[in-house]
Parts: C-alpha cells; structure tokens; sequence
C-alpha cells in the first residue's frame, strides 16, 4: 500500500506552520503510517460519525491532542483539509463545518476540472 497524501488549498499548511518542531515530526510519523499501512488503526485515523465521508487524523503528543480532517478520493487518496489543536472532549462544531465545507468545495473544484 502506497496512499498518496494531497493538500487542498493552503489550509493545512497555515496550521502546520505553526507547530514545533516535534509536533510537525509526529505528524509525518502519522502522514507515513496513512501512506503505507492498508487498515490504518483507529487510533491514528477515524471516520466522522454522522458527517458523509469525513475522518480526521488523530495526533497525540506529549499532553497535546491535534486533529486533521480529510476524506478519501478513488479510496486510494486522502485529502488534507483544515487542522486544529484540540482542546477539549468535543470536537468543535464549527471546525467540522469548516471541513466540511472545504471537502465539498474540493470536490466541485475536481468535478470543473474534468
């Protein structure tokens, strides 16, 4: 299994930037295992109940907890949207709809593309 990771837009590398050094290591950790691991473990990457085709990407480090949503295209894909530092048990509202928004605004742009 080769998954290839791709951006939509600059919204994933606008938070990426702001991390420290280790943190953006145990993200690439994470990006590696997504990439060549065919059932990657819950723990790492899970399905969005209720939110049609939306996972995020689970990132623990030292007390912190990071998020990344994305979705998967062609089911050999998965596409990076916006990123967030979480901060507590429920994933904000408002960071869900952003993902949302975002994936179908990356699919629209890829159907105008065709």
């Amino acid at each position: 299994m080769n998954r290839q990771i791709i951006f939509h837009g600059d919204y994933f590398m606008d938070f990426y930037k702001t991390l420290d050094l280790s943190t953006k290591s145990k993200v690439q950790y994470v990006f590696e295992l997504i990439k060549q691991v065919d059932r990657v473990p819950i723990k790492f990457l899970a399905p969005m109940t209720g939110y049609d085709g939306l996972f995020e990407v689970k990132i623990e480090f030292e007390s912190n907890i990071y998020r990344i949503f994305c979705c998967f295209d062609q089911d050999r894909l998965v596409v990076l949207f916006n990123g967030f530092q979480k901060k507590t048990q429920k994933t904000p509202k408002n960071e869900i709809e952003k993902a949302m928004r975002l994936k179908n605004e990356y699919f629209e742009l890829k159907n105008i593309k065709k």
